[in-house]
Order: structure tokens, then C-alpha cells, then sequence
């Protein structure tokens, strides 16, 4: 089943991210995209660096395919950027916090860079 393509925007990422709809996800993506992730295991001299929209579709649908909540709290747009914040929680109680940027060209993520931080 094809998801349809629809604009990024800060209502389309948070119904996205609430409903666990990876492939609406990954058509966000320029074909050439990059995200980025810094965390406790990648820190920011050594980011995660997952490039091409194939590799962010894999990324998005093992988040989205996690037995878990998400929860978009606060998205920012302006101009070509936008910001927003999630709030997750795993059924043990495990809580994750992160927040993005992203940058759009032509009306598609080309890059984007999550912060994200876990109950330990």
C-alpha cells in the first residue's frame, strides 16, 4: 500500500509520529536526505548518520514498529526550517525524550538532527 505524499508540516510530522506511520514518515525525505542522531551512543563528534531515503525508510519503520507511545508536544516552523519535540514511553515505564531540526528543500527533509535522551 502506497501512503500518499503530503506536505511536511508540523501537523503532518505529529500525525505521522503519534500513529507509528513510518512510510508516511520517509515520504517526507528528499531522495538524498540526511538525519542525524546524537545520544548517549553517538555522541556529537560521532553522530549516527543515516543517508538516502531508503535507509531512513528502515530507520523510521523499526522506531514505528517499537511497542511504544509517541507523543509530539511542541512544533516550530519558519521558513524552510522547522523544530519540534516528542515525548515516548516504552509499556515498562521507559521514558525517551527528543527534539529535531530540520531543514526543507523543495518542499522535502534534507536534513534533519535528533537529540534524544532515555530514563537509564
Amino acid at each position: 500500500m502506497l501512503t500518499e505524499t503530503k506536505p511536511v508540516t508540523g501537523a503532518a510530522i505529529k500525525h505521522a509520529i503519534e500513529n507509528r506511520d513510518g512510510r508516511m514518515l520517509s515520504s517526507f525525505y528528499a531522495d538524498d536526505a540526511l538525519v542525524r542522531v546524537i545520544d548517549r551512543n553517538n555522541p556529537p563528534s560521532k553522530p549516527r548518520e543515516v543517508r538516502g531515503r531508503a535507509a531512513i525508510t528502515t530507520f523510521w519503520d523499526d522506531i514505528c514498529s517499537r511497542a511504544m507511545t509517541h507523543r509530539v508536544d511542541t512544533s516550530i516552523t519558519e521558513d524552510d526550517r522547522m523544530a519540534f519535540t516528542q515525548s515516548c514511553a516504552y509499556p515498562d515505564g521507559t521514558k525517551v525524550f527528543c527534539i529535531a531540526t530540520i531543514e526543507l528543500k523543495d518542499g522535502r527533509i534534507a536534513e534533519q538532527t535528533v537529540v534524544q535522551a532515555w530514563d537509564e
